[in-house]
């Protein structure tokens, strides 16, 4: 009896990769279960049921007595079995999701077993994934028995049940495959710094060379493209474009908006903006189908990205000097000047100061206290302007609903006197 119970142990404990004292725990607990039952015992302290190690022989102490587990008898064996079973299932999940928890944002290849819903659920060999409807690739269609390379999202426990959540959207998905396809990723020879994505679209990824021999770009598209090239076939025709990784801002946000070409690129560090003047044959190209490639450059770059033409940025230009002109000591060339300091609007002007005004050519002290003199008086006209249609509006909603109804029952009775007249005539 001892020897074929350590037999079954082992036997689990090989088949189902649970460790053997979890199986001989398990064990024990059941049959302290069914001994509890078959006696009719409620304090839990009256059983004491322990399996040798080595040896496998069954000692039971069931109230203070010594007993054979054969007395039990067949319904507490049935009991034993029923929990035994559990326990196992119980064993085979916790070691589950330790496997796969461990294995959380690598790639995992899975097959598609069937549909519940709007999910697709994956066979991945030991266990099913689920790839949730947000998951999924828009243009990509799933048959059964279709093979797939899955990005692992998240495991967790739901219950006694392990759920694990995988992926074809995650922009972790596109890493992991470069680190597959391109040795020098995986080698740490080349850095992958940034990844923006728009699943089934186009993806953008940032990369670096950790030696100057190696061109990143050049080894990251491979021979005649053949690395990108089994990268976008998995990925069902998605655009990827690489770029080199640039610690200098305006050089990374030039490289992220590639393919387009730029011009000047100027940076406000305070709001982390990119404003980026292209050409007008560029513009279209650099703005990408519905935004997506400034989107795609924003995200990759981590910085806002706003484009314009030079026509548009002229048309800007001349908007901001007529405004700058528009207070009585700035002329047209001062205004320019002005502008091209930084100066865009009246309110960065009244941001600046009488000192800073003061220090800009061709103002000086006198008439920075003249701007800021008139910029006070077109604050104050412009709030007593917002207060007057306040009031108006306040006013018009005191206004008494009564008149238009007594207006009303005036004119019927003008009418009523009307006919009466008629009538006596």
């Amino acid at each position: 009896m001892g020897a074929e119970l350590l037999r079954i142990v082992d036997a689990i404990h090989r088949d189902k990769n649970i460790e053997k004292e979890i199986v001989f725990r398990g064990i024990e607990l059941a049959l302290s279960s069914a001994a509890r039952k078959h006696y009719n015992l409620t304090d839990a302290s009256q059983v004491d049921i322990a399996i040798g190690r080595d040896d496998g022989e069954i000692t039971a102490v069931i109230d203070s007595r010594k007993v054979e587990p054969e007395e039990l008898g067949r319904i507490a064996a049935q009991t034993a079995k029923q929990v035994i079973i559990q326990k196992i299932r119980e064993a085979e999940q916790d070691v589950l999701y330790d496997d796969y928890l461990k294995r959380v944002g690598t790639l995992v290849h899975g097959t598609v077993q069937r549909f519940e819903g709007a999910n697709v659920i994956i066979n991945l060999g030991k266990a099913e994934g689920i790839l949730p409807r947000s998951e999924q690739i828009y243009s990509e269609s799933y048959q059964p028995g279709d093979r797939l390379r899955l990005h692992i999202s998240e495991v967790k426990k739901t219950g006694s049940k392990v759920r694990i959540v995988v992926s074809r959207t995650d922009p972790q998905l596109v890493q992991r495959l470069f680190e597959m396809e391109v040795p020098e990723i995986a080698e740490h020879i080349i850095a992958i710094k940034s990844i923006a994505r728009e699943a089934g679209y186009r993806s953008k990824i940032a990369v670096e060379s950790n030696d100057p021999k190696i061109d990143c770009v050049g080894a990251c598209v491979g021979v005649r493209g053949s690395r990108i090239k089994s990268i976008v076939e998995e990925l069902n025709g998605e655009k990827i474009d690489i770029v080199r990784w640039s610690d200098n801002p305006y050089e990374l946000v030039a490289e992220a908006l590639k393919p387009a070409k730029v011009g000047d690129i100027y940076l406000e560090e305070s709001e982390h903006m990119a404003t980026v003047v292209v050409d007008d044959s560029q513009l279209s190209l650099a703005i990408g189908r519905r935004g997506q490639n400034v989107r795609l450059a924003s995200r990759l770059s981590r910085w806002d990205i706003d484009i314009v033409s030079k026509t548009q940025l002229a048309e800007r230009a001349n908007e901001s000097i007529s405004e700058l002109a528009s207070i009585a000591p700035i002329g047209d060339e001062t205004a320019a000047v002005l502008y091209r300091a930084g100066f865009e609007t009246l309110q960065d002007l009244a941001d600046a100061g009488t000192e800073k005004l003061a220090a800009m050519p061709g103002i000086g002290p006198q008439k920075a206290l003249e701007i800021m003199a008139s910029l006070r008086e077109m604050a104050e006209e412009y709030a007593k302007k917002v207060a007057k249609e306040e009031n108006e509006v306040q006013a018009s909603e005191a206004k008494p609903e009564t008149e238009p109804a007594a207006e009303a029952e005036g004119a019927v009775e003008a009418q009523e006197r009307a006919e009466d007249s008629k009538t006596n005539e």
